[in-house]
């Protein structure tokens, strides 16, 4: 099952359905025409940044409501922001994680760092993997337990961790904690609930150096994503081959994409480095 779909995108904008909700809200790569310019009266509300953050027609939107996206269920509320919970964009690297996660042989212990509201930490849970959730949002990191939940995974070894993510890490060093696959998704910028902020042109090499440092003797894979301007397949994948020289294995690159119908334009929406042993 799938509720979530690109229904058209164009004019800096992107219209999309989630379940019964459709949606339109401001996309910058979106520089061509829309194709479907009728499909835009059906919107249930949208979203634009022109006077500050805000919604139209947010009357009209379910306070919270749940989709189905490849059989993992996800809590959606629309926020101040703009966001859903949920980047259905990451699809094809939910894929990946679990595909990894199966193959792999014995326990596989998963760390997911800047985890949002989980789904990548669903999708290695629902394969099997132990995994550790980590974000600097208590608010988000409530948000993805209650994901879990509703997947009845409420019970799956999961730690849940509100934190910034260098001193977490760094503490992970020192206790000798070790893992066999690590997830990061690192924002353009974000600030820790003690005031610590991450700015990837600044920070990504270090997280980095502290992921290699956390891979275990056997390491399965290692996904990076961004949706960051200028952070292109390209640089993050060179950014991740100079990380993890001397593993061997491979990395592979790309853009993430949302999708919808054949003849609806794939829509760019970040860039994904991936290594796997």
């Amino acid at each position: 099952m799938n509720d979530y779909a690109l229904l058209d995108s164009g004019d800096g904008a992107k219209l999309e359905r989630f379940g019964d909700v459709v949606l339109a809200r401001p996309c910058a790569q979106a520089v061509w025409r829309p194709q479907r310019p009728a499909l835009w009266k059906t919107a249930t509300a949208t979203f634009d940044r022109e006077e500050g953050n805000r919604w139209h027609g947010r009357a009209r939107l379910p306070k919270e409501w749940v989709i189905d996206v490849d059989g993992t269920r996800f809590r959606l509320s629309g926020t101040d922001f703009g966001h859903l919970g949920i980047f259905p964009e990451q699809r094809a690297q939910w894929q990946w994680i679990r595909e990894r996660v199966a193959a792999t042989a014995g326990p596989v212990r998963v760390l997911n760092l800047f985890a949002y509201s989980g789904g990548s930490t669903l999708a290695a849970a629902r394969a099997g993997a132990e995994v550790c959730h980590l974000d600097a949002s208590k608010g988000m990191v409530q948000w993805a337990r209650a994901n879990a939940a509703l997947n009845g995974l409420e019970a799956h070894p999961v730690r849940w961790i509100v934190d910034d993510a260098h001193k977490f890490l760094n503490r992970e060093v020192r206790r000798g904690r070790r893992y066999d696959g690590i997830i990061l998704d690192p924002p353009t910028y974000g600030r820790g609930g003690n005031g610590e902020t991450y700015k990837i042109e600044r920070d990504l090499p270090e997280t980095l150096r502290l992921c290699r440092a956390l891979l275990s003797e056997t390491p399965r894979f290692l996904l990076l994503s961004a949706h960051t301007p200028g952070h292109t397949p390209v640089v993050l994948g060179n950014i991740l081959t100079q990380a993890l020289r001397g593993l061997g294995g491979a990395v592979a690159t790309g853009e993430m994409l949302l999708t919808g119908a054949p003849e609806t334009f794939p829509l760019p929406s970040g860039a994904y480095a991936r290594w796997q042993a």
